[in-house]
């Protein structure tokens, strides 16, 4: 192509003709003097960029050296152009007009085969076009997608700042701390209930000597021992699921109406009573209320959570950042069987008090999300809130006008529960349901909950407070392996690792329970008596091995990407009440599921429940390969854009970040 340098074409485009959204035309002989008025002292005010970002010469030699111009304008840059190429915009929504006009020609016009309503598909492909003749080394420059168009137009190679969106995410992972210490209160606390029962009734068979004295101390330690039914043992622990499922279907109208950083703020004093109570507890009705508010606090958190990191981190990193909490749930549970293997139950209590108020200082220090902002019109926050996570010396207005565009777009028809059932929302929706569904039926609940009997059942000697810290450990650090690739190798592959792993270590628990069962049904006289007891010993090492590999193949990917794939998926229009629904039905299996398995294993024997889950595991691989999408590296707009039906397959134009010279060594 040949390109006159003495004259500059120019191609008017609108922002909403990116989103096929064109509002009613206006007066032709009005639009031209207004087009002829925005395109004065134009060509002065060009500025050039190179490749990495900085200013570059305005003029070379060659022609293909030339990189594209940006024309800044008002603040905003508003301009792309290229030697005998220009894109310009005229000011209205963000700098923008309200009609599209090519080149002063008029608006039923065309210019180079461009309508005066062009589609993004042949805007995309004509600047693509262009591009790709002057610098054919390069390939395509401008990916005109939704949600990221914007910020594919410039060169953005800017330094990178995530400190403060990593500041953010410690904020937030610190109540994914307080959410996983509260899962697993309940396995040393009704241990360290039964000991203190024990020690008391042991003091109650100490021979009296006939001394009121000694008789006193005996009922004075009866009565201030709290006693517990095994009926009011499954309450204590399937009190707070139940709780929990009723704050995740409150927090799908709480986080969109007072925002997700208010919601996690609200969470830390009720959190903080909770404990109070529980510790202080004289009763058992006191353990009840207190599990119960903590349960509540644990549901709006593990709606809220996932929703706010995935709104505030960079798409390079929020693999990363968003496997936080997770880590940092499994450190809780962690913590909670250290300590809980060495103090009392009410103490225990007392220490989970003080990772709440710890997330509650610490999130007052950070934003509310862009996002949220956006959907309250709230524009100069949610550009303070932008400026605050990507840093003060990097621009943030081609991010904030992608996702204003992507909210105008949802936002054009009322928001209500049934739009979750739409069209365009069902597809991320039923892939995150199917996702948490899997990750419950996997039956981690259940093995997490059970662990001393599973370790009892198959004739280990290890004590329960260590079998459970040995679960607790192996779950952290298989984490945080999971932290270092999730952006390197992507979710999927992950979940494809988490999946195979899965498979074999069930067969495996399956396959030694069912010898253990058959050797115990022979009579001790059988023939082959001697023999299965032999194999049985020299397999005793079986369950242990497995138990670890099933629990770091969940920890590495059936465990957080779930939540992850909630966060990054649901589209921004139903975010909240989708994200309710999902998270509602992981806490309903939850309940189901633990309260089951103790009857499913004495009705169907430990192999048939280990041999059913590892069934529906080789069901999740094929859902996982089959239907969920990868989503590593991409914004959420891009995801909505894919999930939606709406991505353009046909151009695939190459990707530019929202953050260029990302350093992910």
């Amino acid at each position: 192509m040949d390109h006159d340098r003495g004259s500059t074409q120019h191609v008017a485009f609108h922002m909403e003709d990116i989103a096929n959204v064109i509002k009613e035309e206006e007066e032709e002989e009005v639009e031209k003097e207004e087009d002829e008025k925005d395109h004065e002292g134009e060509d002065d005010q060009r500025m050039p960029f190179t490749a990495n970002g900085r200013p570059g010469p305005r003029e070379t030699g060659d022609e293909r050296d030339q990189l594209p111009f940006l024309k800044a304008r008002q603040g905003r840059y508003s301009v792309i152009s290229a030697p005998g190429f220009t894109l310009s915009s005229r000011p209205s929504f963000g700098g923008m007009s309200s009609r599209p006009s090519f080149g002063g020609l008029s608006s039923r016009q065309s210019f180079q085969g461009l309508s005066s309503r062009p589609s993004m598909a042949s805007l995309r492909s004509s600047i693509s076009r262009v591009h790709s003749e002057l610098y054919p080394e390069r390939g395509s420059f401008v990916a005109f997608r939704l949600g990221h168009s914007l910020a594919d137009i410039a060169p953005l190679a800017r330094k990178m700042y995530i400190i403060t969106q990593v500041l953010a995410a410690l904020s937030v992972s610190m109540g994914s701390m307080a959410v996983g210490f509260t899962a697993a209160y309940t396995s040393p606390a009704l241990a360290s209930l039964d000991a203190a029962a024990n020690a008391t009734l042991d003091a109650l068979n100490i021979t009296l000597d006939g001394t009121n004295d000694t008789a006193n101390a005996t009922l004075e330690a009866l009565s201030s021992t709290l006693t517990v039914t095994e009926e009011q043992k499954s309450w204590i622990g399937s009190l707070m699921p139940l709780s929990a499922l009723i704050g995740s279907i409150l927090g799908g109208y709480l986080v969109d109406a007072l925002g997700r950083k208010m919601v996690i703020l609200l969470c830390g004093p009720p959190f903080i009573v909770a404990y109070i109570l529980i510790g202080s507890s004289i009763n058992v009705m006191m353990i009840y209320v207190g599990r119960v508010l903590g349960g509540l606090c644990v549901g709006l958190l593990t709606l809220t959570l996932p929703v706010y990191l995935s709104e505030t981190v960079q798409p390079e990193i929020r693999g990363i950042l968003g496997l936080l909490p997770t880590t940092f749930g499994n450190a809780g549970i962690l913590l909670c069987f250290l300590v809980g293997s060495h103090v009392s139950w009410w103490v225990l209590a007392y220490v989970g008090a003080i990772v709440p108020l710890v997330f509650t200082t610490m999130m007052c220090f950070v934003p509310e999300t862009p996002r949220w902002y956006i959907s309250k019109d709230r524009v100069e926050d949610a550009r303070s809130a932008l400026q605050w996570l990507r840093g003060s010396f990097n621009d943030v207005e081609f991010e904030l006008e992608a996702i204003q565009i992507n909210y105008e777009m949802s936002s054009q028809t009322s928001s209500s529960l049934m739009d979750v059932f739409t069209r365009r929302h069902i597809r991320p929706f039923l892939l995150s349901m199917g996702l948490m569904l899997i990750q419950q039926l996997s039956g981690i609940n259940a093995v997490i909950f059970y662990t001393v009997d599973i370790f009892e059942m198959s004739g280990s000697t290890i004590s329960g407070h260590l079998s459970t810290i040995i679960v607790g450990v192996v779950n952290l650090l298989a984490t945080f392996v999971a932290n270092a690739v999730i952006d390197k190798v992507g979710r999927k592959v992950l979940v494809y690792i988490s999946s195979a792993l899965m498979v074999v270590s069930l067969l495996a628990l399956g396959s030694f329970f069912h010898v253990r069962e058959k050797a115990e049904n022979l009579p001790a006289d059988h023939v082959d008596a001697e023999w299965w007891a032999a194999t049985i010993e020299s397999i005793s090492w079986l369950p242990l091995v497995s138990f670890m590999i099933y629990v770091i193949a969940f920890s590495l990917g059936w465990g957080p990407i779930p939540w992850l794939f909630m966060g990054e998926a649901l589209p921004a229009k139903v975010r909240g009440p989708a994200a309710s629904m999902v998270t509602a039905l992981n806490w309903t299996c939850t309940f189901v599921i633990t309260k089951t398995f103790p009857g499913l294993v004495q009705k169907l024997g430990p192999s048939i429940v280990f041999f059913m889950f590892s069934s529906i595991m080789v069901l999740g691989s094929f859902y996982a390969v089959f239907l969920v999408p990868e989503t590593k590296g991409k914004m959420l707009e891009e995801i909505e854009e894919e999930l939606s039906g709406r991505k353009d397959h046909g151009n695939r134009s190459r990707k530019i970040s929202t953050v260029s010279g990302l350093n992910m060594k």
